[in-house]
């Protein structure tokens, strides 16, 4: 065989990797709405830049009649290449081989993307399109999957690991993506759950449907698996470029900081006039962030989920930040079960890789009632509270309006380690509001008093005490818990500035094996 003969042979098996499991399948994905592996890739790289590896792997299987039936790659492409310049690691489970079913070889190729991302820091991002575990391997393919697990584990807090799915994600396979840092479905195709409907009628008798029970609507909305929903899997591609620009490369490093021109000084007068008069009245707290942050870009983390808590990047002069922001439009901004751990997992992940943490704080408490007694609000109150108190990063927060009770402690305060604390005039630092604090504490007087005209003007009146004693953000000042009551039009400069005067902070917390968070 000459040298052409080899060259030609290699490129004929380069071809023959990227049909995948031949044109009809490839067709039938497209039928379904769905692209190709490789597509994907082609799409969320830049152009040019991926180097696959393991394109020739096939499976080393006889049973079942597995041994007349090999393709190459196996059924996963996997590889390095770049978004925006900087490196990041991918693979892509193929549906047009066995259904994009994992084997032992295609669990090993994940593992060494897995494994070189960690050894030179960069992110992994996979996307997710299978039918599960390949059952002609049986055990091989069940122990591929904790493989996979046990260096997502490893990698947690390392480097940051996307997931995406684009296809079905169910069974065992979906404890991969559960251990990332964040789960993208597309309203096309996408599910996920750990038992399908078959087998839910058979075990419980319940009769759903394959979206009801896992589909990409339920996962933004009611179980919070999913942290963003995209409409098509172009949106969702795109979608993972806009995160990584937010995001640094591994733990050691900070996110990268890009140009800005929006003016650092630039006040926005309506944030003067944004908290209503009325204290019970709600406002949307997302116009405050869109007033202050560059270019009014957020992306929003867990949109559909927890609306009483909002979690997201922005950038303040061009420096990556996350935001958590109690929201007054929705359930008056209270903290609950889904909110504390919501936003708990958002801290963590900005602690983990070096990401300031922007808190604004308009919240009345904790959701009363034995719905949240019973679920553990208590536990997983305790999980926000602990991810405030571990952080080490900058932590700046803004008090808009309400932090009254345990949720004033919760919410980034200076007990907490919170490194600048600034509070608009409107703000109300209390125990708790005055309604609830003059029935505890003039309780008997008010029963005292027979006239009823003459019991609620002296309600009125020790409210008003109370309101001018404790409802206002100088009572918390004058014990340095707040550091400048600032005027809430300047508080885009205010950060920037705070931001910049912590740079270069540092704080360490006790040297241990790791923390037992109440999870």
């Amino acid at each position: 065989m000459t040298i052409e003969d080899n060259i030609q042979h290699l490129l004929n098996k380069r071809e023959e990797a990227k049909l995948g499991g031949g044109e009809k399948r490839i067709e039938s994905q497209h039928k379904k709405g769905k692209l190709t592996a490789r597509e994907r890739i082609d799409m969320l790289l830049d152009d040019g830049s991926f180097e696959e590896f393991d394109m020739f792997v096939t499976h080393h299987s006889t049973e079942f009649g597995l041994d007349k039936q090999k393709f190459l790659t196996d059924g996963v492409v996997t590889g390095h290449g770049t978004i925006d310049g900087r490196v990041v690691y991918v693979y892509a489970q193929d549906f047009t081989i066995f259904g994009g079913s994992l084997s032992e070889t295609y669990a090993q190729k994940i593992c060494k993307v897995m494994d070189q991302a960690m050894k030179v820091g960069a992110p992994v991002i996979g996307i997710n399109d299978s039918g599960g575990a390949r059952i002609q391997e049986g055990v091989k393919s069940l122990a591929g999957y904790a493989e996979i697990f046990q260096r997502n584990i490893m990698a947690s807090g390392v480097i940051p690991q996307i997931s995406a799915i684009f296809g079905p994600c169910a069974g065992g396979a979906v404890y991969s993506p559960a251990l990332t840092d964040f789960i993208l479905m597309s309203k096309e195709n996408s599910y996920m759950f750990v038992t399908g409907p078959k087998v839910a009628k058979t075990v419980t008798g319940e009769d759903i449907s394959i979206d009801d029970l896992g589909g990409p609507d339920v996962h933004a909305k009611k179980s919070g698996v999913a942290h963003f929903i995209a409409e098509s899997e172009d949106e969702g591609l795109m979608l993972i470029r806009k995160l990584l620009e937010y995001i640094p490369q591994n733990n050691l490093e900070d996110a990268p900081i890009t140009e800005c021109d929006d003016p650092i000084d630039r006040k926005e007068d309506l944030l003067n006039e944004i908290i209503p008069i009325n204290t019970n009245q709600p406002y949307d707290v997302h116009d405050v962030i869109y007033s202050i942050i560059d270019y009014s870009e957020f992306l929003e983390v867990q949109r559909h989920y927890a609306s009483n808590i909002i979690t997201g990047f922005a950038k303040f002069n061009g420096v990556p930040v996350g935001i958590v922001a109690n929201q007054p439009n929705f359930l008056a901004g209270v903290l609950d079960i889904n909110a504390s751990r919501k936003a708990a997992r958002f801290v963590r992940f900005c602690d983990a890789f070096n990401i300031p943490i922007i808190t604004l704080v308009d919240v009345p408490g904790f959701l009363p009632g034995s719905a949240q007694e019973y679920g553990g609000i208590i536990i997983h109150g305790a999980k926000l509270l602990f991810a405030y108190g571990e952080a080490t990063v900058p932590k700046i927060t803004v008090t808009l309006r309400k932090s009254y009770g345990g949720a004033h402690d919760v919410m980034g305060s200076k007990q907490l380690r919170g490194d600048i604390n600034y509070a608009w005039p409107s703000a109300e630092i209390a125990v708790m509001g005055a309604e609830g604090a003059i029935e505890i504490l003039e309780g008997k007087n008010i029963k005292a008093i027979e006239d009823e005209e003459e019991r609620q003007n002296y309600i009125k009146t020790k409210e008003k005490e109370y309101r001018e004693k404790f409802a206002n953000p100088y009572n918390a000042a004058s014990y340095g818990y707040i550091d400048d009551v600032i005027e809430p039009r300047n508080t885009r400069f205010r950060i920037i500035r705070a931001l910049r005067a912590l740079a270069s902070k540092k704080d360490m917390n006790p040297p241990k094996k790791h923390s037992n968070l109440p999870l």
